[in-house]
């Protein structure tokens, strides 16, 4: 160890820092300390990309690590769950502690809106949650946290910051990028988002023809589609503003079955673009906008039906959008992150800017939160290190997100993205291939659908699949005396309950015995009937859904997602495997036309598009 830190040592004399950025002087091994220093990377397997990494965040964070599968706190948690952990029994936990729901859940309070984040059921007891708690501290979760809400640049494959945060940030506290406080840009668009908003709210802004606007369609994909979509299916029941539609797909119905109901004279159009250059993005914007002027037939109309979200002002008027109605966001705003910023436009017209501010508000707290509390009392680390405990020492590949609120049937398939495109890598951040699992499958349905599609599996399949159970207490359409609402509360408390405790062979036989069944159809059906149980799962309990409470729950699954990507050393914040693909289409688009045979791929991918030309009308 001491031969480690000298090594460190030496090769910092090397490094220094100007303007954030790292960089480091090139030498040549021409004396023996040198070369020394060249054999104690090679024997230690240290790169320089390792060297580099340990200086890339504040001086809090520049202490070298092993990495997490040679970590001597994570070997000694995978041998604690292997010999003690994995024997754990909820059901006799819950008996034996009568304490154990106080001992596990946390509670959030600010004004109205109240949190209950109840983590009891799980296979956990405060001995096993104390050895992840002091995993999260030896991976650094603290120093990179701090990292990342001071703005420096954690996104180290793209040189960029991470600051979604800084967007919800209503204490106005500056937070510097290359030196240059980000707040007064996030208070100007945020100004100019409500300036328009009020005007169109207001009948201020008019279509072409002097109508007032009705409907608003969002031209998205991916990041600039997946939030707002979730956002305002969620808040529907808070709608001040126009209707709003979303259309993502490069598949034409998508448009044209949009399209169909709408009046171009009562039309807005959202284009959402940073580089306004996406190819989807823009090839549906190109068609509404055709669409458009074969209604009514003025180009100089396109002015006051479409609006740009984007940075790229020159293309922008050149598709014919005034660049006054352009509204920016910033490099280090990814795009699964990006509903906070001028890509919330569309819900910021569906709930009237207010509405939207209480959206930010809600994330704030969760910030706030996250940022202050002790780990041990932190709800979206203690989330996160639940997961870690179930993928990395229970071997689970998936996690269900299970709302109890039909407005919330978005909000599993926007995680899908939020965690599956950020922890979705095998690559660490020293460039190594991880030898460890990452990121989940993350699925799930509104209840109580999923009770009569899914949960079969999770009660009773040979697969651990770790729940998280969500409930707003008061319904915002409270039909028949509230009657639908409480059936659906008492399923997911059932739901909960029933994962946790199961059912024995014991209770199923007196079941069955108690219905008249004779001792041998017993005998035949009991297996059947058996719930092995001790299947864990989270309980997060909101008083109601509004755009407040909303913002937090999203700002939680971050801030999970975050920790978790600190923990396996990947970078949370790029999404290369997204690439692959469209470069690959690019060569194939051209291939499509005429009738020539294709012969430069693979003889499956040859054969499909060989076929598809056969049949193309």
């Amino acid at each position: 160890m001491y031969v480690f830190f000298h090594g460190v040592l030496i090769v910092l004399c090397y490094i220094f820092r100007r303007g954030g950025q790292i960089h480091c002087r090139s030498f040549a091994c021409h004396d023996n300390s040198a070369n020394d220093l060249r054999h104690f990377w090679l024997a230690a397997n240290i790169s320089l990309s390792d060297l580099l990494f340990g200086v890339v965040f504040s001086s809090s964070t520049m202490a070298l690590q092993t990495s997490l599968s040679s970590d001597r706190i994570y070997t000694e948690l995978r041998t604690y769950v292997h010999n003690k952990g994995r024997h754990l029994n909820m059901k006799e936990m819950f008996e034996s502690d009568p304490q154990r729901f106080e001992k596990f859940h946390l509670k959030l309070k600010c004004g109205k809106e109240e949190v209950l984040f109840d983590y009891s059921k799980n296979l956990i007891n405060e001995e096993l949650l104390e050895k992840l708690m002091s995993l999260a501290r030896a991976r650094k979760v603290e120093q990179v946290r701090q990292a990342m809400f001071s703005g420096q640049k954690i996104n180290i494959t793209e040189d960029r910051a991470v600051l979604h945060t800084a967007l919800r940030n209503r204490s106005n506290t500056p937070i510097l990028v290359d030196g240059k406080n980000v707040m007064g840009e996030v208070n100007r668009v945020l100004m100019q988002m409500r300036t328009f908003t009020d005007n169109v709210l207001t009948g201020k802004w008019l279509g072409c023809t002097g109508k007032q606007i009705t409907d608003v369609v969002n031209i998205g994909i991916g990041g600039s589609d997946l939030g707002p979509l979730m956002v305002t299916e969620a808040l529907k029941a808070y709608q001040q503003g126009p209707n709003v539609h979303f259309v993502s797909n490069i598949d034409g119905t998508h448009l044209a079955e949009t399209l169909k109901r709408l009046n171009p004279e009562t039309t807005l159009f959202i284009i959402a673009s940073k580089t306004f250059t996406t190819q989807e993005t823009i090839t549906n914007a190109e068609s509404a906008k055709e669409w458009f002027l074969s209604n009514v037939q003025n180009p100089e109309a396109v002015a006051k039906h479409f609006v740009a979200l984007s940075t790229n002002a020159n293309k922008v008027k050149e598709f014919g959008i005034d660049p006054g109605n352009m509204f920016e966001f910033w490099d280090w705003v990814g795009g699964r992150y990006s509903l906070w910023s001028a890509i919330g436009l569309s819900i910021a017209l569906f709930l009237g800017m207010d509405g939207f501010e209480q959206l930010l508000a809600g994330a704030h707290f969760m910030d706030e939160h996250f940022l202050q509390a002790p780990l041990e009392k932190n709800m979206p680390v203690i989330m996160a290190m639940l997961g870690i405990l179930y993928i990395n020492f229970h071997g689970a590949e998936t996690h269900a997100l299970l709302p109890y609120d039909q407005y919330l049937h978005r909000f599993a398939a926007y995680f899908q993205q939020g965690d599956m495109e950020s922890n979705g890598k095998s690559v660490s951040k020293h460039g190594r291939r991880v030898d460890y699992a990452t990121g989940p499958v993350v699925w799930g349905e509104p209840g109580t659908n999923g009770q009569h599609a899914f949960y079969q599996l999770i009660h009773q399949g040979t697969r651990l699949i770790p729940c998280d159970f969500i409930l707003p207490i008061q319904s915002l359409n409270p039909i028949r005396n509230g009657l639908h609402h409480e059936i659906l509360t008492a399923n997911f408390l059932a739901q909960t309950e029933a994962l946790m405790r199961g059912k024995t062979e014991n209770e199923v036989k007196m079941e069955l015995k108690s219905a008249g069944m004779s001792d041998a159809a017993i005998g035949r059906l009991c297996p059947h009937k058996v719930f092995q149980g001790n299947r864990p799962s989270n309980s997060i309990v909101l008083t109601k859904l509004t755009p407040f409470t909303l913002g937090l729950l999203i700002a939680a699954y971050e801030h999970k997602i975050f920790v978790q990507g600190v923990i396996w050393e990947i970078n949370s914040f790029d999404q290369w495997g997204v690439e692959l693909g469209k470069q690959l289409a690019k060569v194939i688009q051209p291939q499509l036309k005429g009738t020539d045979t294709v012969t430069s791929h693979d003889s499956s991918t040859n054969g499909l598009i060989n076929f598809i030309k056969t049949h193309k009308a």
